[in-house]
């Protein structure tokens, strides 16, 4: 499974993006996640949806109310909207898939994007 995440860039306190990870290959993985890491601290967990009925989603509390994940399976397609987007979002994000459950380790990851937002 290959995965490529794109739709990172610049904004301001309050504003909004849309990530999106387009997954290829053998795209079998039944969750997919994103992930994010800011400069000196460790990966942390942001959200994942299951892309089998039924199409459970979960979220970080950090995250919960301003953040949606959605899959569009007949592109391979997984985005993060994330709005009223706040300065401790800044990270680099990351997507990422697995085939046993939104909490395991996952097994495929792509190359990150990065979003800064600025106060």
């Amino acid at each position: 499974v290959q995965l490529q995440a794109s739709g990172g860039g610049s904004v301001q306190a309050g504003g909004s993006l849309r990530l999106s990870c387009a997954a290829s290959g053998r795209t079998l993985s039944s969750y997919m996640g994103w992930f994010r890491q800011a400069p000196g601290k460790e990966r942390e967990f942001v959200a994942a949806i299951r892309r089998w009925y039924p199409y459970y989603t979960y979220y970080a509390d950090s995250v919960k109310g301003r953040f949606t994940i959605t899959r569009d399976n007949a592109k391979n397609t997984v985005y993060l909207q994330m709005n009223s987007l706040k300065p401790e979002d800044t990270a680099v994000y990351y997507c990422a898939a697995n085939s046993r459950a939104w909490n395991a380790e996952y097994d495929y990851w792509g190359q990150g994007t990065q979003v800064t937002v600025s106060s």
